[in-house]
């Protein structure tokens, strides 16, 4: 996958924004969009979390060590569709392992449903 530099702003935007998701809160991947610009492509965030440990690992090679993303840091799993449910993926192992990690930061987890109400995370604008 090569990255073009409107991609790398792109990716890099998506992951300053997820960074600042407070532990026991969920966003959605429109939120994300919203929040950095973007608010049609919903679909490109959740592309950039389903392929963070690659972009992340392009993404460092070719930066500064100031700009650094560590991955292990990179809290994916907060952001959920806006109706509130874990997106599947085509493997329940994703899935399992999203609700588990959202359920560890004592959000509870109906089957593959969050509420946003009692946990989202949705300000207006963050530092980027």
């Amino acid at each position: 996958m090569k990255l073009t530099d409107e991609s790398k702003a792109f990716h890099y935007a998506v992951y300053a924004v997820v960074n600042q998701i407070p532990f026991g809160c969920a966003t959605s991947y429109g939120h994300i969009a919203y929040l950095i610009g973007r608010p049609q492509n919903s679909r490109l965030v959740g592309a950039s979390l389903k392929h963070c440990h690659e972009i992340v690992r392009q993404l460092n090679l070719q930066s500064s060590e100031n700009d650094l993303i560590d991955i292990d840091r990179l809290p994916w799993w907060r952001v959920i569709s806006a109706s509130g449910i874990i997106s599947p993926r085509g493997n329940t192992a994703g899935e399992i392992l999203q609700k588990n990690l959202l359920t560890q930061e004592g959000i509870i987890v109906e089957g593959t449903k969050v509420s946003l109400d009692e946990n989202g995370w949705f300000p207006d604008d963050v530092d980027l």
